[in-house]
């Protein structure tokens, strides 16, 4: 099993992140969205991580020319996207396979969408279930709640549909399955989620609109929507992982440059800036999304956090957030955050456990939970196989020590990762 070993960082740092890992969420779209045109789409700076290669290898299989040149790819789309003759494999994707299943139900053919071990684990009725009502025709183990899941792409019916979840990934498959049915479609969530879908498929010409009652009205794509020509910004839930290395270590800053700004992405950022980490931001592009650089410096102990509100902005920097909340001063408190059992990991068993072990109180509810800051130990962490948990306790490391155990999941979203966190402290990977 691959391990790394944090030592504890010799005092504060200046770091600055221009090698910060791409947008993940934003290059999966990427290699997805380029089937919707005619046209070649050029993405400069594509995450070339396990996950996002694997959503562009299933781009290939699906009958597009993929040109990769260092961080540059030029996806050039087929006529007509073709039957695959195996297997689509998403990898550890959730992204990956819940899009995929948007886009693909509407599309005339047979399709196997399949993952790694942990990812044939995770629900994806969410997602399965809304579009069989509209026509979809998906099966898989449990009645489709799990993968391998089989698509038999057909036509698909317009629909209203108000989700009982605020996700991005069921969001984003609905709006993608609209685009083909046979009239205009409606969809809400309760509280907006990452909207990088509408968002990018409004740049490329589609009609994905929000009405004054807060629901997403998709119009039937007419022809090819336009290419893409894009440039991912760095992603924040990457940056994030530093941002809470600098709150914690004295002295510490880091500056982000070139990350997105989109207010459904810096919530994290909003919340330790709350708990009282100096940082601020400045905007120098907009098109896609906003863009710009992300400051960071410790400011002295962390306070406790209350964070029940906008957590769909904030889901996946939850473990590394539960780091900062460890050292603060006082109790903080997670809730409405059930989503984090059917991550990577469940997030919120994986999180208590490693903070458990590294001497912090805690308390665990169905939603979320209590973590009382104190001072962290070196322990043994297991992520898991979750690259979240594996990250969010390596920076831990730099107050006391640590050890991860199986930290070959970081790949998967990071591949840069140990390296970057290098330039802090010493780290030792099998193998070194």
């Amino acid at each position: 099993m691959s391990r790394a070993r944090i030592a504890p960082a010799a005092g504060p740092f200046d770091l600055n992140l221009e090698a910060i890992a791409p947008d993940k969420s934003i290059s999966h779209r990427c290699a997805m969205f380029s089937l919707l045109s005619d046209r070649p789409s050029r993405i400069r700076n594509f995450l070339t991580g396990e996950d996002t290669l694997a959503s562009l290898s299933i781009a290939e299989q699906l009958g597009a020319r993929v040109e990769r040149e260092g961080g540059e790819v030029r996806i050039t789309p087929p006529k007509r996207l073709s039957e695959p003759d195996d297997i689509l494999d998403c990898g550890n994707a959730g992204t990956g396979m819940r899009l995929y299943c948007g886009l693909l139900a509407g599309v005339e053919g047979s399709f196997v969408l399949t993952g790694d071990r942990y990812l044939r684990a995770r629900p994806m009725k969410r997602v399965t279930e809304p579009l069989r009502k509209i026509g979809a025709k998906i099966d898989g183990r449990e009645y489709g709640n799990l993968a391998p899941l089989h698509i038999r792409g057909g036509e698909l019916r317009a629909f209203r549909y108000e989700s009982p979840i605020d996700s991005a990934q069921v969001k984003s498959a609905l709006i993608l399955a609209a685009l083909r049915a046979d009239g205009p479609s409606y969809y809400r969530e309760s509280f907006l989620s990452r909207d990088h879908t509408e968002r990018m498929l409004r740049g490329m010409g589609a009609s994905v609109e929000t009405d004054d009652e807060g629901w997403i009205v998709v119009e039937p794509m007419k022809g090819p929507l336009e290419p893409l020509e894009i440039t991912v910004p760095a992603d924040p839930s990457s940056a994030f992982f530093f941002a809470v290395a600098a709150a914690i270590v004295p002295g510490a800053k880091v500056r982000i440059p070139g990350v997105t700004l989109n207010p459904t992405r810096i919530e994290a950022f909003r919340v330790l800036e709350r708990m009282g980490a100096e940082i601020s931001y400045e905007t120098t592009e907009d098109l896609y999304e906003p863009i710009g650089e992300i400051r960071v410096a410790y400011a002295g102990r962390l306070r406790a956090v209350e964070v029940s509100e906008r957590i769909a902005w904030l889901i996946d920097e939850l473990p590394a957030l539960a780091v900062a909340m460890a050292v603060a001063e006082g109790t903080s408190r997670v809730r409405n955050a059930a989503e984090l059992r059917v991550k990577e990991s469940d997030r919120i068993a994986s999180v208590l456990a490693a903070l458990s072990a590294c001497g912090i109180a805690t308390e665990e509810y169905p939603d979320g939970y209590a973590v009382t800051g104190g001072t962290l130990r070196n322990a043994v962490i297991d992520s898991h196989g979750d690259h979240r948990i594996a990250m969010s306790f390596a920076v831990a490391g730099l107050l006391c020590g640590m050890e991860i155990e199986d930290t070959d999941c970081v790949a998967t979203s990071f591949p840069n990762f140990f390296e970057l966190l290098s330039r802090i402290t010493e780290v030792t990977t099998d193998g070194d």
